[in-house]
């Protein structure tokens, strides 16, 4: 029998702690629990958790810091939960290292949705990457061939928009900020010119999008980034 998936969940309010520690059992997942910053990066390392679920206000040590030294040593998925729904906090918290944002108050069918999203993703980056094939819809991306097929059919990307639709199928269901993408597939002197990442989207867009208009796999988190929704 395989070991359910363990999340450990880090948040100063007990009534959350205990929601949540109800409903994830209740859907098998085996649950930690720790109400300060300190204690959640012990019980991260001593018990590797397959995700963490972080509130954003702790009393002890500041959110942003909690997900940066979590990031020093481990990839495991984490979601940040919080009441702040401003985007400068969402991406000081994926830019420290978060995998997705949750404003309070959430759905937990939502929250369950960005769970199994983490959870993919995590097991994409366990898998071997040499061999990995990212599909999204009629869209699919070999990421050892330099391939990309939309409908059975090879579709021409030049060098700079394949380089960028690998990255972001290579975290597919992450949300990821323009500043990542811009560091990690131009250079960190290019991080603030989001318009030329925007001009490339657009061209895969046109390229893989049914409507372009309307995307539905190259995704857009307003004043955020972007987002590769792969197929479940």
């Amino acid at each position: 029998m395989t070991n359910p998936t363990h999340i450990l969940v880090i948040d100063d309010e007990p009534q959350i702690l205990r929601a949540l520690k109800t409903i994830l059992a209740a859907k098998q997942f085996h649950v930690s629990t720790a109400m300060r910053g300190e204690e959640g990066l012990a019980l991260a390392a001593a018990e590797q958790p397959d995700l963490i679920i972080l509130d954003m206000s702790l009393p002890d040590i500041k959110r942003i810091e909690v997900c940066k030294q979590l990031r020093q040593w481990t990839a495991t998925p984490i979601i940040i939960l919080s009441v702040r729904e401003s985007e400068r906090d969402k991406v000081a918290a994926l830019d420290a290292g978060a995998d997705d944002y949750l404003t309070k108050p959430f759905g937990i069918e939502e929250l369950l949705a960005r769970i199994r999203v983490a959870l993919r993703h995590r097991s994409q980056i366990a898998g071997n990457a040499k061999g990995m094939v990212v599909r999204a819809g009629k869209v699919e991306v070999d990421l050892a061939g330099f391939i990309v097929r939309r409908e059975n059919v090879e579709v021409p990307l030049t060098a700079t928009e394949f380089k960028l639709l690998a990255y972001l199928a290579s975290h597919a269901g992450r949300v990821l900020t323009h500043q990542m993408i811009l560091s990690s597939v131009w250079d960190p002197a290019e991080a603030d010119k989001i318009e030329y990442l925007r001009v490339y989207m657009r061209q895969l867009r046109k390229k893989l999008e049914d409507d372009p208009e309307q995307p539905k796999v190259l995704l857009t988190e307003p004043g955020i980034g972007y987002r590769f929704m792969a197929d479940e």
